[in-house]
C-alpha cells in the first residue's frame, strides 16, 4: 500500500507496518548494548533452538529473545524465577508492535557483579601492557623439576600428578601448597610463588586449581598476583577451572592450558615418546653404522686386492723405465739422423752458391764481352754514321724550307697550311710563309681555277 507524499498542507499518512519500523529504527539506533538485571519468566525453547522469556522485576516486565547462535553458550539452564544479568539491545517486534530485548549475553546475577568486575580489571591490564606477549618465556623442553602451586588436598593436584607420572615419571615434583578459594587465597598464593622465585628449584611452575563458579575462581583474579606472574622469571603455566573459565593469571602467565591434566602434559614432557624416539634413532643409528661398516669393509676388499707388493711394484717401475729409456735413445738417433742429413743438404746448396765461383764467372764473361766490343764496334759506328748522313740528305731533301728556297711559299690559315680554296672566305686572315719570313694579308675575294691552267686565257 503507497501512501501520498506530504506537503506544506498535508501530514505525512503511515501505514503501521511503517510506523513499527520507523520505531524500531529509533529504538536501535538510541540505544546502545546495555546490562539489565532481572528475574526470568515465561521462558520458551521452540524447536526452532531459539530462547524466549520475559525479564521482570517487583514493578515492570519487558519481553526478550535470545536465538540460537547465542545461547548455545550459556553455562547454566535459564528457568522461571532464575534472576539472571543480561546484555541486550533494545529493538521492537515489528509484526506485533512489541518493544523487547534482545540478548547477546546472560549469566546468573550473583555473578554478573564479579564479571564486570573482572572484565573491568582485565582490560585495564591489558592498555597497562602487563599481559604483552613480547614478554612470554618458552617452557623448557626437558626441565630438571617441576613446581605445582595448588591446594595440597584439591583433585587438580591428583590430576597433575597422574599425568606427570605416566609421562615424565623420574622427573622430581615439587609441590608448593597454598589456599585456592577464599578471601586468604590469594595472599598465600603470592607467597607460594614468592618462595618458588627464591629457591629456584624448579624449571617450570604450575599454577592452577579445578573447576567452580566465578565466585570460586576469583582468587585468580587478583591484580597483584597477576603482576607477580608476569614478572615471574619462572616460566609458569596456568590451569584455572574448565576450559571455558578464564581468569587473569591465564593472561599473566607464559602459557595457559585448559586444565590441570592439560598443565602437566605441557610442562613435563613424555618420556615414553622420547623412550620411543631415542630407541627408533638408535637403531637408526645402528643400521647406518652397518652399512657404513658393511660399504667400507667392501672398499677394503677392493683397496686390498690393487694392492700389490713393494717388490713388484719396483719390478714393473724398472721395466717400463728400461722401455721409457729405448724409446728416448731411439727418438735421439733418429733425430740425430735427421739432422746430419738436413745438414749435408745445406752444405750442398751452400756450395753451389758460393760467390767465388760466381765472381769467377762473370770475369770471363766481362773479358768476352770486352773482346767483342774491341773487335766490331769502330765498323759497327762507322756504319751507323754513313746511314745517318743519308738519312739526314734525305729529310733536307724533303724538308718544306727546302721547297721554300726554290722559290715556293706556304699559305696558312688558322695555323693550318691551305690544300684548296674552298676554306677561305672573304674576310679571313691568311700568313704566307716564306724563306726570309712571313706576310699577313687579307682575303678580298676568291675563286676556283684548275691547276695549269693560264687566268689570262
Amino acid at each position: 500500500m503507497s501512501t501520498q507524499p506530504a506537503t506544506d498542507d498535508t501530514p505525512r499518512v503511515l501505514t503501521v507496518s511503517q510506523l513499527n519500523l520507523d520505531v524500531q529504527g529509533q529504538l536501535e539506533g538510541g540505544f546502545p548494548l546495555l546490562w539489565v538485571e532481572g528475574e526470568l519468566s515465561n521462558v520458551k525453547r521452540p524447536a526452532s533452538g531459539h530462547l524466549y522469556c520475559s525479564l521482570k522485576d517487583e514493578r515492570a516486565q519487558v519481553s526478550a529473545a535470545m536465538f540460537r547462535g547465542r545461547n548455545r553458550r550459556l553455562r547454566f539452564t535459564p528457568e522461571d524465577g532464575t534472576r539472571v544479568l543480561v546484555r541486550a539491545r533494545v529493538s521492537l517486534y515489528v509484526p506485533r508492535g512489541q518493544y523487547q530485548l534482545i540478548i547477546e549475553h546472560m549469566e546468573e546475577a550473583g555473578e554478573g557483579r564479579l564479571r564486570r568486575a573482572f572484565e573491568q580489571l582485565r582490560d585495564r591490564l591489558f592498555a597497562e601492557g602487563l599481559f604483552s606477549e613480547e614478554g612470554k618465556q618458552a617452557l623448557p623442553r626437558y626441565p630438571a623439576q617441576i613446581g605445582v602451586i595448588t591446594s595440597a588436598s584439591g583433585a587438580a593436584l591428583r590430576d597433575i600428578l597422574q599425568v606427570l607420572q605416566r609421562r615424565c615419571p623420574g622427573i622430581p615434583v615439587l609441590i608448593y601448597p597454598a589456599a585456592v578459594q577464599g578471601d586468604d587465597a590469594p595472599r598465600q598464593l603470592r607467597a607460594a610463588l614468592a618462595l618458588a622465585q627464591r629457591r629456584r628449584d624448579c624449571d617450570v611452575l604450575i599454577l592452577g586449581r579445578g573447576g567452580g563458579s566465578l565466585e570460586d575462581l576469583w582468587a585468580f583474579n587478583d591484580e597483584q598476583l597477576a603482576r607477580d606472574l608476569a614478572g615471574c622469571e619462572t616460566p609458569v603455566v596456568s590451569a584455572v577451572g574448565h576450559e571455558v573459565d578464564t581468569a587473569l593469571t591465564d593472561y599473566a602467565a607464559d602459557v595457559r592450558a585448559p586444565t590441570p591434566s592439560a598443565a602437566a602434559e605441557l610442562a613435563g614432557p613424555d618420556m615414553a615418546a622420547f623412550e620411543r624416539q631415542w630407541t627408533a634413532l638408535s637403531e637408526r643409528l645402528q643400521r647406518q653404522m652397518n652399512r657404513r661398516v658393511i660399504r667400507e669393509r667392501e672398499r677394503l676388499d677392493f683397496l686390498r686386492r690393487r694392492l700389490v707388493r713393494p717388490e713388484q711394484q719396483l719390478r714393473r717401475h724398472a721395466q717400463h723405465l728400461d722401455e721409457l729409456d729405448g724409446r728416448l735413445r731411439r727418438q735421439m738417433n733418429h733425430r740425430l739422423t735427421l739432422n746430419r742429413q738436413r745438414l749435408d743438404q745445406l752444405r750442398r746448396r751452400l756450395q753451389g752458391r758460393d760467390p767465388r765461383g760466381w765472381l769467377r764467372l762473370a770475369r770471363q764473361r766481362l773479358t768476352g764481352l770486352a773482346r767483342r766490343l774491341r773487335g766490331p764496334a769502330p765498323r759497327l759506328l762507322e756504319q751507323r754514321r754513313q746511314h745517318l748522313g743519308h738519312l739526314g740528305h734525305r729529310l733536307e731533301t724533303a724538308s718544306p724550307l727546302a721547297t721554300l728556297q726554290r722559290g715556293y711559299s706556304i699559305t696558312l690559315k688558322d695555323g693550318q697550311p691551305l690544300r684548296s680554296s674552298h676554306p677561305v672566305e672573304p674576310g679571313d686572315t691568311l700568313r704566307t710563309r716564306l724563306p726570309d719570313g712571313e706576310v699577313i694579308s687579307r682575303v678580298e675575294s676568291t675563286h676556283e681555277q684548275p691547276l695549269g691552267v693560264d687566268p689570262d686565257d
